[in-house]
């Protein structure tokens, strides 16, 4: 998710000026309040990013079911939303929640304080009406109806932006509510899911982990190349992302099943004088070569298809999760690279095809300017990034048992 702007940061949005009412009511109201009540009622659900261009994504749950109720809670997420006052009541009696209730086109609190309008979206002309209000704030909860989603959700995405106040989706499906979060890339503010299937509940919890909406750095360490030796020929993978990657950034690989150092292998986003640049690229190493993907599992490149998901890593350890678009596996020469890490206690090794395009990334950004070396000038005594981490896998995960490999 993963959903980030560098502009979105401030991102916000005022009032509507005019609204129209929620699905259980067939005719459309103007609503209309006080400057003052207006304020007390606009919240803020959404908290600061743990790194730049991230935005906290806001979620209410709109159930009846009270396992869908228990699911949400679980998972971090306690405000919901109810029809009925006397069910609010009752699971605010068994669970430490934030009750809301809709009262026509209105969302009011525990304390009768407004704090949002739902308005119906169902043709050009109803979209139109929602606009910010440059006087008034508060926050805004649509219902896309008609079909559409995708290209109404980038209009309110684009009309609000640089506004203060919260922009939340009705999302039946977690499905629904993974289009609303990455409209325009950077999304609504959240969503407002109505569901009966603690299923979804699951799901969007699983979407937001993959989308790693925190944006959490990996510890990264420097190793030292110890030994560079030309092999012979082998079947390489290329992976081919549907993300542009730039400077820096790769993905994390080490041989096989020994995965308790991954290299950071370079992007191929570099300008060269032979080949035209592809930043969507990483030559990534050997059929066998383990890659990092979300959920800290690894997969073999092997086993990498369209549509399946691997993360992506910067010289800083901030990564992000990117979707595969295609995987390519040829032969071709393979190189042996080897490194220790400074504290001597721990040998990795990689192979890698052996070309002028292929590299791995260093910690230098000074002077030199270098962010990676190719595998074709490296030499011991060279320090690129690697992570650490434990050295046992079982289908991807990692376990604690006796292993030798060699």
């Amino acid at each position: 998710m993963a959903v980030s702007s560098s502009s979105a940061s401030a991102k916000a949005l005022s009032c509507l000026h005019a609204s129209l009412l929620a699905p259980e009511t067939p005719q459309r109201t103007v609503v209309a309040a006080s400057a003052s009540l207006l304020r007390r009622a606009s919240v803020r659900m959404r908290a600061s990013a743990a790194a730049p261009a991230e935005l906290k994504k806001t979620v209410w749950v709109w159930t009846e079911n009270r396992q869908v109720m228990t699911a949400a809670v679980e998972r971090g997420w306690s405000t919901f939303l109810f029809g009925s006052k006397d069910l609010g009541k009752d699971w605010s009696s068994t669970a430490r929640i934030n009750p809301l209730f809709i009262d026509g086109p209105n969302i009011f609190d525990g304390e009768n304080q407004k704090v949002a309008v739902i308005s119906q979206v169902s043709s050009p002309r109803e979209l139109e009406l929602v606009q910010p209000d440059s006087v008034e704030a508060v926050n805004v909860v649509i219902d896309f109806r008609g079909g559409w989603q995708v290209i109404p959700a980038e209009n309110i995405v684009a009309a609000f932006q640089g506004c203060r106040g919260t922009v939340l989706a009705v999302s039946t499906n977690s499905n629904e509510a993974q289009v609303f979060l990455e409209a325009l890339e950077q999304g609504l503010d959240g969503v407002v899911l109505k569901v009966d299937d603690m299923d979804d509940i699951i799901k969007l919890k699983d979407y937001f982990d993959r989308r790693n909406e925190a944006k959490s750095q990996l510890p990264l360490t420097k190793a030292t190349i110890s030994k560079v030796d030309v092999v012979g020929m082998g079947d390489r993978v290329c992976v081919d992302l549907c993300s542009i990657m730039r400077p820096g950034e790769g993905l994390l690989v080490c041989v096989g099943s020994y995965a308790r150092g991954m290299f950071l292998v370079h992007s191929e986003c570099l300008e060269t004088n032979y080949i035209a640049s592809r930043p969507f690229r990483v030559n990534a190493g050997p059929v066998h070569a383990y890659v990092t993907v979300p959920g800290g599992k690894t997969s073999y490149l092997s086993e990498l298809r369209s549509g399946k998901e691997v993360i992506v890593v910067d010289q800083h350890g901030l990564w992000r999760t990117v979707v595969v678009g295609r995987v390519k596996i040829e032969s071709r020469p393979l190189i042996l690279v080897e490194a220790k890490d400074n504290s001597g206690d721990d040998t990795y090794s990689i192979f890698l095809q052996n070309a002028e395009t292929v590299a791995l990334v260093t910690h230098e950004s000074g002077s030199s300017g270098r962010t990676a070396i190719p595998v074709t000038s490296l030499k011991v005594g060279d320090e690129v990034l690697v992570r650490k981490q434990g050295g046992a896998r079982h289908t991807g995960i990692e376990i604690q048992e006796f292993i030798v490999e060699k």
